[in-house]
């Protein structure tokens, strides 16, 4: 296997305000191409970390590079490649969606014949072309997110850097934008940062994730290797629900050679198991004349490797009204 090129690179990245350490000692790898979530709650770490990396606050300790070019000696040289969307992106409301993309051209020095060319291409790749000349005023927030897309990509950075980027977003928005920020990374080779609270969607579109707790990188790596790491007790849990469940079900799947325990709460069954027997499983409901509407293994939700971390750390969850965590960010542009 090719050895993955390196793009963003701390190494004992530390920053205190008095007596509280915001980041700890932060080690942390991310590879061309990859798309990687920074998740914790409110206070973690993570905005911190973020404005040493883009070169707006210094360390008290540690280093940070992107592409080899040292974030705090040079924070000129990296905001040539590095572009940052935060949750808000500050339009003009007044100007059209082309005049906005024109403004950050000009502030990048570009050429004005090759910027227009290059902010029709962009107006375009975010399906946004029909609506170039309305205001931004009238822009969805779906819209207004797509924009900022266009705008990061108006000076062709190397590496985007995210906040909450489907913060607010309805469905058919969100789906529109993680297809673009996933054909970002795999098919131009953009290395991608994202901050977000929204698990599922980090879940969908993330290679890898960085989960902070209490200013320390508590775990990095795939979804799977979170939750094998976090696995409670060696045991398998399979939740399967059940089109008119019955109580003979829970006979039937304690049959299952493996089962450990079954629990039932109307159709949803809870399985517990030695190990991962899915099929088996599958077979037993199919075979008694039952109806699976769906199956899936517990503890591999990025929700639920979440609060396990955080558990293990003795952390308090910071939640809003709808029991999301809550990430805020500084607007630096």
């Amino acid at each position: 296997m090719a050895q993955q090129e390196c793009i963003i690179k701390t190494n004992g990245l530390t920053k205190r305000y008095g007596e509280k350490t915001a980041v700890d000692h932060l080690d942390l790898t991310v590879y061309k191409g990859e798309i990687f979530g920074l998740l914790g709650p409110n206070g973690a770490g993570k905005t911190t970390t973020t404005l040493m990396l883009t070169g707006l606050t210094e360390p008290t300790e540690g280093t940070a590079f992107i592409g080899g070019i040292d974030c705090i000696r040079n924070p000129m040289e990296v905001k040539k490649s590095v572009g940052y969307m935060p949750d808000n992106v500050g339009f003009y409301a007044d100007m059209t969606g082309k005049e906005n993309l024109r403004f950050t051209a000009a502030l990048n020095g570009l050429d004005r014949e090759a910027a227009e060319s290059r902010i029709e291409e962009l107006l375009e790749r975010v399906g946004l072309s029909a609506a170039a000349n309305q205001r931004v005023g009238t822009y969805s927030r779906g819209m207004r997110q797509r924009l900022g897309v266009a705008d990061v990509l108006v000076k062709d950075p190397s590496v985007i850097i995210m906040d909450e980027p489907t913060l607010g977003i309805d469905p058919e928005g969100m789906r529109y934008l993680i297809l673009l920020i996933h054909d970002l990374a795999k098919k131009e080779g953009r290395t991608i940062l994202i901050s977000s609270h929204q698990l599922y969607q980090i879940q969908q579109i993330c290679d890898r994730v960085g989960l902070f707790v209490a200013g320390k990188l508590t775990a990095c790596g795939t979804i799977e290797e979170l939750a094998e790491q976090t696995r409670e007790d060696d045991r398998f849990v399979t939740e399967i629900r059940i089109a008119g469940g019955d109580d003979g079900l829970v006979q039937i799947l304690r049959g299952v050679d493996g089962v450990l325990s079954v629990g039932r709460e109307d159709s949803r069954y809870i399985i517990g198991s030695e190990r991962d027997i899915t099929d088996a499983l599958v077979d037993a409901v199919r075979e008694n004349g039952y109806s699976i509407v769906s199956l899936r293994p517990l503890g591999n939700d990025l929700d639920e490797i979440y609060r396990r971390y955080f558990e293990k750390s003795g952390g308090e969850k910071d939640e809003d009204r709808s029991g999301k965590f809550k990430t805020i960010f500084r607007k630096n542009r």
